[in-house]
């Protein structure tokens, strides 16, 4: 897509929105930057775009080009304002068809209330205090999410993004890895920020595996992983001692390794034998 080379109203308008630490508020100024994170929508066929924390529209204002419906979603209500009040001055009418302001929080949205069956491609500057939750609340919903992306902190984006081995590899890696195929991007400057945050930030992008059905218990799974990475320096044959492992279960070669050892594929191999303990047990 060419650049739209747009001049967007937040840089004119007054009054601006005011950036509220309790929010986690750090609002991109960079226009370069949000363009290449809206091009993440190329990556994904989903009916709808939701936008998590617009803001003053930065990256709003790209994403309307790719001809979808946008949901921009805040909490903050002075966002909200400035969104209906000052933004939509700047749109065609057709965009103005296109963009739909919600003043709600995603973290306790219905999915299905505001989108029904619809797909989505989830996309955001996302606040720093929130933003794990986020990642999960969108695993807990990937049947409805195809694409999910967006701005971290750094260290989280590079966490989702860990490879089997490294130090930063846990539990958001894993589970992140499960189900989509997580790709860090590149790195972002504070200075690219009002007001620039006192840390570096990252973009990454997970795109939905086409089989994303797992062959174990998924709330298993889950409780698998959490728990070894509970106790990371552990082996698994400790960590895992709450699931009441049987002595045959305790020679199995992978319960002598740690946690950042195991692949997706051996977590699911995992899981499938501490079920199967279970039954055996029962």
């Amino acid at each position: 897509m060419k650049s739209s080379n747009k001049k967007h109203l937040y840089k004119e308008a007054k009054p601006k929105v005011r950036a509220k630490k309790n929010l986690g508020q750090h609002f991109l100024k960079d226009e370069k930057i949000a363009e290449k994170i809206a091009a993440s929508v190329n990556y994904s066929s989903a009916d709808q775009i939701l936008e998590i924390g617009p803001g003053m529209g930065v990256l709003t204002q790209f994403l309307l080009d790719y001809n979808k419906k946008v949901t921009a979603m805040d909490i903050d209500t002075e966002s909200i304002s400035y969104l209906n009040d000052f933004f939509s001055l700047d749109l065609t009418q057709a965009q103005n068809n296109l963009l739909n302001v919600q003043e709600a929080d995603f973290l306790k949205a219905d999915l299905a209330h505001y989108f029904g069956e619809q797909s989505l491609a989830i996309i955001g500057n996302f606040p720093y205090n929130i933003s794990t939750q986020i990642v999960f609340k969108t695993l807990e919903n990937r049947a409805q999410i195809p694409l999910f992306a967006g701005m971290f902190q750094k260290e989280v984006a590079q966490r989702i993004c860990a490879s089997p081995g490294s130090k930063t590899y846990g539990i958001l890696s894993v589970l992140c890895k499960a189900f989509y195929t997580t790709e860090y991007l590149f790195t972002v400057h504070p200075e690219s920020f009002n007001p620039p945050p006192k840390v570096q930030s990252g973009v990454m992008r997970m795109i939905r595996k086409a089989n994303f059905q797992l062959e174990c218990n998924e709330k298993l799974l889950f409780q698998v992983v959490k728990t070894a990475f509970g106790q990371r320096r552990k082996t698994l044959r400790n960590s895992l001692k709450s699931f009441q492992l049987s002595d045959q279960l305790k020679l199995d070669p992978i319960f002598a390794k740690r946690p950042e050892q195991l692949d997706v594929t051996e977590f699911i191999s995992l899981t499938q034998k501490l079920e199967a303990n279970a039954i055996s047990d029962r």
